[in-house]
Parts: C-alpha cells; sequence; structure tokens
C-alpha cells in the first residue's frame, strides 16, 4: 500500500507553514516556542527549500548552492535555534577573486578591504573609509533614490576595476544587479564587511538535521511530499489549506493563519487567488519583478582523490569589464567555485572533496529551451567549469567522476518559486509580503523578498518578524 504522507495530522492547527526554506522552518520553530500548533507542509522530499542538499553514487553529497552567509548568522542561530547550531559556524578564510582586472584574495572584512582598495588600487583612505561609513549608516526607511552604481560613481568615479570588487561577490549572493536601489546593496554589503563569510561546517544536511531535531522538540507537525494547493478563505479570513499529498488522499486542514514560505507571487496569484485582493493591491504585486535564477555545476572528486587548497570561494570571470548584463547572460563567462574540503563535514569517516560551480542566470534565457537545446546547453555548462578549474587544478578530469549542472528550470521544478528564481524578487516585493495581511487577515509570508530579505540571515531573521505578527494576529 502507498504511504500516507498526511497520516497522523489532525483536523485543525492554530498556522499551517508552507515551505521549509529558512524562514518557513525559522517561522514554525518560532510560533511553537510561543505556544502555537503548528502544522509544517513541504512539497519536496526534503526540507530547507534552497538550503539543502542532495547525494550522487559514490558517496557524493552536494549542497545544493554557493555557501556563505554573514557573521549575524550566528547571533540569529544561537538566539532562534541554539548553541547547538551557532557554535558551529565558521569563518572562510580565503576568498578569491581573479579576472582581467585583478587579482585579489580576501579575507572578506571591512579591515582587509580597506587594505585592498589603499595599496592595491590606490584609492585614499579616506575615501574609502567615507564609503564604508555611509554604507553603515544606510537603513530601509531611507528615502534614497540611487542605484547602486550611482552609488559606486559617487564614491568611486571611473573605477570600473573597484565596481566590480564592490558589486560581484553581492550578485552572487542575492541576485544583485547595480541598477537595483542602493539602499538593498548597502544594507547586504555592510553585513559582510562585519566579520567576513561564514558557512556552518558539517553540512546542510546536518544543519537541516539539527534544525528538524528543534522543531519535532518544540512540537511542529512536519510532512514532507505534502504540496499545498490552496489556502481556504471564507467571509475575508483565511480558514485553512487543501492538501494534495505525493501518494495518499487529497484532504483539507483547518487553520487561524497561514504563513507562506512560498514566492509572493505563487502566495498571492495560485495558493490564494486575486478574487480576495483588492485590484489596487493585485495591480501592485503584477508589477513586483522576480529576481534572476542560477546555474550550478555539481563536480564531485573521486574517494581516495584530493586537491589543492585553491581558497574556499574563487570569483572568476573571462569579461575585461564587470557588467549586470555579462554576469547573468546565457554566455557568461562569469562563475563562483565554491569548494568543500574535507573540513567541511567533518563528521564523515574519510576525506572527500567537492566543487559547485555557479553562475547567475535569466529564466527568460532556459524556460523555452527544446530537450536537444536544453542537454547540449548543460553539458556546455560542465564543460566549461572544468575548463575554468584547470586553470587551479591542472589534472581536474581525472580527479572527477561525477558531473552534473542544474538551471533555472532545475529550481523552478524543486522549489516551484515564480519564474524559476533563485532570489525572490526585488526591492519593491518586500512592501507587497508585508501588507499581505492587511488585504487577507490571517495570511502571511516570510519568503525571500526586497533583496535584503534574501539569502540565509535575510530570510531566518524575516521569519522572525513575521512570526511574530503572526503570534499578536493569533491573542487578538
Amino acid at each position: 500500500m502507498a504511504k500516507d504522507w498526511l497520516e497522523g495530522i489532525e483536523e485543525e492547527y492554530d498556522v499551517v507553514v508552507i515551505g521549509s526554506g529558512l524562514g518557513g522552518l525559522t517561522g514554525a520553530n518560532t510560533l511553537a516556542k510561543m505556544g502555537h500548533r503548528v502544522l509544517l507542509l513541504e512539497h519536496h522530499y526534503q526540507l530547507g527549500g534552497l538550503a539543502t542538499w542532495f547525494k550522487r553514487p559514490g558517496r557524493h553529497i552536494f549542497d545544493i548552492s554557493l555557501h556563505g552567509f554573514p557573521h549575524g548568522m550566528i547571533k540569529s542561530c544561537r538566539k532562534y535555534w541554539g548553541k547547538n547550531i551557532s557554535e558551529r559556524i565558521v569563518q572562510l578564510k580565503r576568498v578569491r577573486f581573479i579576472n582581467p582586472q585583478f587579482d585579489v584574495e580576501t579575507t572578506f572584512d571591512r579591515e582587509d578591504f580597506t587594505k585592498i582598495f589603499v595599496e592595491k588600487f590606490k584609492v585614499p583612505r579616506e575615501q574609502v573609509e567615507g564609503f564604508f561609513e555611509h554604507l553603515r549608516q544606510m537603513n530601509y526607511y531611507d528615502r534614497d533614490e540611487r542605484t547602486a552604481k550611482e552609488l559606486f560613481e559617487e564614491f568611486f568615479p571611473g573605477r570600473n576595476d573597484v565596481h566590480r570588487l564592490l558589486m560581484e561577490p553581492i550578485s552572487y549572493a542575492n541576485g544583485s544587479t547595480w541598477d537595483d536601489p542602493a539602499i538593498t546593496y548597502g544594507i547586504v554589503f555592510s553585513n559582510f564587511m562585519s566579520k567576513g563569510v561564514f558557512i556552518y561546517q558539517g553540512g546542510t544536511d546536518q544543519l537541516i538535521a539539527q534544525m528538524t531535531e528543534e522543531l519535532e522538540k518544540n512540537g511542529v507537525t512536519l510532512r514532507k511530499n505534502c504540496l499545498v494547493e490552496k489556502v481556504h478563505v471564507e467571509n475575508g479570513h483565511v480558514t485553512g489549506v487543501t492538501i494534495a499529498p505525493r501518494t495518499g488522499e487529497t484532504r483539507t486542514v483547518r487553520c487561524k493563519a497561514v504563513l507562506s514560505n512560498s514566492n509572493i507571487k505563487n502566495t498571492i496569484f495560485e495558493l490564494a487567488g486575486k478574487e480576495n485582493f483588492t485590484p489596487e493591491f493585485i495591480a501592485e504585486a503584477n508589477a513586483v519583478r522576480v529576481n534572476t535564477s542560477s546555474c550550478q555545476v555539481y563536480i564531485g572528486i573521486k574517494r581516495g582523490e584530493s586537491i589543492p587548497d585553491i581558497g574556499d570561494l574563487v570569483f572568476t570571470s573571462e569579461a575585461e569589464e564587470f557588467s549586470s548584463e555579462e554576469l547573468t547572460s546565457f554566455n557568461t563567462s562569469s562563475r563562483t567555485f565554491s569548494v568543500y574540503y574535507p573540513e567541511t563535514r567533518p563528521h564523515l569517516d574519510e576525506d572527500r572533496y567537492a566543487i559547485v560551480a555557479s553562475l547567475n542566470a535569466q529564466w527568460a534565457d532556459w524556460k523555452a529551451l527544446n530537450d536537444q537545446d536544453y542537454e547540449a546547453a548543460k553539458k556546455r555548462l560542465c564543460e566549461e567549469a572544468l575548463t575554468g578549474l584547470e586553470k587551479f587544478i591542472p589534472d581536474i578530469r581525472e580527479k572527477v567522476d561525477h558531473l552534473e549542472a542544474a538551471t533555472p528550470r532545475t529550481v523552478k521544478h524543486y522549489v516551484r518559486h515564480f519564474g524559476g528564481t533563485s532570489f525572490g524578487t526585488k526591492f519593491e516585493g518586500l512592501k507587497v509580503s508585508m501588507e499581505l495581511p492587511e488585504q487577507l487577515p490571517g495570511l502571511y509570508h516570510a519568503g525571500s523578498v526586497g533583496i535584503i530579505m534574501s539569502g540565509w540571515l535575510g530570510t531566518i531573521n524575516y521569519g522572525v518578524i513575521v512570526a511574530s505578527k503572526v503570534d499578536s494576529f493569533l491573542r487578538s
């Protein structure tokens, strides 16, 4: 008999959380600790959203995307998840940028960046310090109409090389372009400049396992392989959800509130339905731009083989100058290598190495490819990744026994994000997300929006913020 993935669930909960990205997991955990009955539903067979992993034959294990988040993740994890998670967050020491304009290695913190700008790029120290101080004082409520490009030109006019070092890592982190608002760049970059780039030591599989244990300890009911098809609304209020498990019977569960960790446009147009919102709000939601997507190439190193230390994050490009258009183009030469050494997963019983190449991408370039062209494009991604690695590891092809590519279509398939986005929405999406419960009482959103609420740290913090609002609603 086929497994019933909804076996044992109750008929009603205080809150249903849709999706298990870090925002959904953190929101569910926060609400459970506040005393609410929480059901978390994930359509995929694993929790984590875009913070997850997969395994392949040969005992390969891959985190699905570029790893790295700001120091603030330690505080947020300690406060909202516990010391057993926060104490395993460690700094990456070697971040490299290699392109026709410069070859730089950095610890990616303010002190080291200042030294690089002054000594290598010959920018006056007071100019650099003024830029960092300006960023530190920026906040979301400023009515700053400048773009990131205009901000760079104001402080470093005509210096595309400086602009490149400032913009490139943030573009990979959250899909930003230099046409996005300066405020979004300033907030995110300042977070990283605090103390550098960090990862969870143990891999995403261990992180999600720790979070799952904490969720279950706090009483959250977790169900994977369960797709939420519809949010039910009666008399202008959320009343429940319809759930379609991978196997088993579709059923409806009642609830007082829904916290959606899905994409904001999926939440409004597919789950709730535009008929439950004002025309003005729907127009505003329609105007929200989804962010760019990404491609990955997963490179598995044979058992017993090793690779030299080439850095933890290696940003490479053959483009003569930086541009956001080149970075996201179908044939971009720009990619980042996330290198996983044995220290990444020290709990394994053997030393294993893996490399993930990440490229920014546009959904429009990939969605309409026929099967033959799609497979050819994925093979090209793999070949170009290996060619790029040969500059650092000449015999890399002899060491590899697993190679596969993921594209925006892969993202769309597994996390169902509108437009296959890896990075949520542009800046205007945050306002729509925050105003959702004003339109439809009981419906809340804690997905990746507005650029500043994306990435691991942004989504965790947004999950907490929204959970507090859900708690107030339930208690009212």
